[in-house]
């Protein structure tokens, strides 16, 4: 029997193990022991690690929007859909004029081929996570100021699960899954037919986090990067992870990429506070030592430091899993600033100074974007929160911003928020990757 027979029968295994009443024994080992505030905060709880035969499986299957169904927003909000009907949206952009440009695109299938991460790609698979990447960047314009997107256009096509955008004078960025692409742009188009050049190699061949998110430093002559680690937790030597795990900086005059920032398992959303000047970051942080560990975060990035990954988490909490220990990094692992919950998935971030169109309560702070959990019991996340920022740090518990996407049960879901943009009026937009929507939060008076 071949390898791949033998990887196929046993996922088959497992498949069957659940069918049979094995489920709670292989997929659901353990739950969380903690509330779930304990896992948000400058000061998260951290208990000793669970580590687990098998990793927590608990998936929340897609059932989409139907009928004028929606999210739910708290008292003095209002959520209407600015754009339905769109493949898999993850990202947002917003141009100078206002339009506002989706990525719509899907993971490249191209993880490393083992046992558990073909247990995973079924488990993704049943999270609405299994479709073949669009591979397009969609472009939304409202005409005629109502808050819905009249007009959509295919803008740029035959990517490569392309994720972050960046526009810089009349040059616009795409962060393919392998690289950085840049195209000629000139404002009011609705579609570029330039093949574009290549500007920067992304680490690519196995993709086990496939997302590349870039943000433009405020004069422009940088790009940040970032790039997803290849595994859980070192699980396939480091050689595998070489310049992952981090974000990097792209000097857009010279071409040098380099790192800026290390041991960041899974970062995505990027964003400059105004106040302070900082680069906020938002990292997903690794699986299998139980429901309760480990909390992603959101934190202001250091230039030069560590964050710990893989050797050990929210500063210098060692894991034992990986292998040979490296007790002088740990040494210089920093702690991040604030912890969004464990397992939320959290993905898009964006900071409220310009939401013009929310009342001023959500105008101080940052909102986040929680794709949320499928290795969690109970499952967290599946929502928009938002922390309050003090003095160009966060200064209270998160709120709710747009909830509603688990059914009630929990057993199924309407939609996960990923990206997060303000569109031109100061509107919140929201990409829904499961329910192909893209969401807009406004003041309950608002148009």
């Amino acid at each position: 029997m071949g390898t791949k027979t033998k990887v196929s029968v046993a996922v088959l295994v497992v498949i069957g193990l659940a069918g049979v009443g094995g489920w709670k024994m292989v997929a659901r080992p353990e739950r969380a022991s903690l509330p779930p505030a304990s896992g948000f905060g400058p000061h998260p709880e951290l208990p000793p690690p669970n580590a687990t035969l098998m990793p927590t499986i608990n998936v929340a299957t897609p059932r989409r929007w139907e009928n004028g169904q929606k999210p739910a927003v708290p008292a003095g909000l209002s959520v209407s859909a600015y754009a339905t009907g769109l493949d898999h949206p993850r990202w947002l952009y917003r141009l100078p004029n206002g339009d506002i440009l989706v990525s719509e695109s899907n993971s490249p299938g191209t993880d490393i081929t083992t046992l558990k991460n073909r247990v995973a790609r079924f488990i993704m698979g049943r999270a609405g996570a299994g479709e073949r990447s669009p591979d397009k960047i969609i472009l939304l314009r409202d005409t005629d100021g109502d808050g819905r997107a009249d007009l959509r256009a295919v803008f740029l096509e035959h990517l490569y699960s392309p994720f972050g955008i960046a526009l810089i004078g009349s040059d616009l960025y795409v962060a393919n899954a392998n690289a950085i692409m840049k195209f000629p742009y000139q404002e009011g188009e609705t579609a570029i037919h330039d093949p574009g050049v290549k500007v920067a190699d992304l680490p690519a061949g196995y993709n086990h986090h496939w997302t590349k998110n870039i943000l433009a430093s405020p004069d422009g002559r940088f790009l940040y990067v970032t790039v997803g680690s290849n595994s859980n937790a070192a699980d396939n030597g480091m050689e595998a992870e070489k310049g992952r795990a981090r974000i990097d900086r792209l000097d857009l005059s010279t071409g040098e990429l380099g790192p800026y920032a290390t041991g960041l398992r899974n970062p995505n959303g990027l964003a400059w506070n105004s106040q302070t000047g900082a680069l906020w970051a938002v990292v997903n942080e690794r699986d299998e030592i139980g429901s309760d560990l480990v909390p992603d975060y959101i934190t202001a990035v250091k230039e030069g430091a560590f964050y710990g990954w893989p050797y050990s988490y929210y500063g210098q909490h060692v894991d034992q899993r990986v292998q040979p220990q490296q007790p002088d990094l740990v040494a210089r692992a920093i702690a991040p600033d604030y912890a969004v919950g464990t397992h939320t998935a959290s993905l898009g971030i964006t900071f409220s100074d310009d939401a013009t169109a929310l009342p001023d309560q959500w105008r101080h702070g940052l909102f986040v974007a929680q794709h949320g959990s499928w290795n969690r019991r109970p499952k967290s996340g599946y929502k928009v929160i938002y922390i309050p920022f003090d003095n160009g740090q966060p200064s209270g518990p998160p709120q709710d911003v747009l909830t509603g996407f688990l059914t009630k049960d929990e057993d199924h879901v309407h939609g996960r928020p990923v990206g997060l943009a303000l569109d031109g009026s100061g509107a919140l937009l929201v990409a829904d990757d499961v329910g192909n929507t893209v969401w807009r939060v406004t003041a309950a008076h608002q148009p």
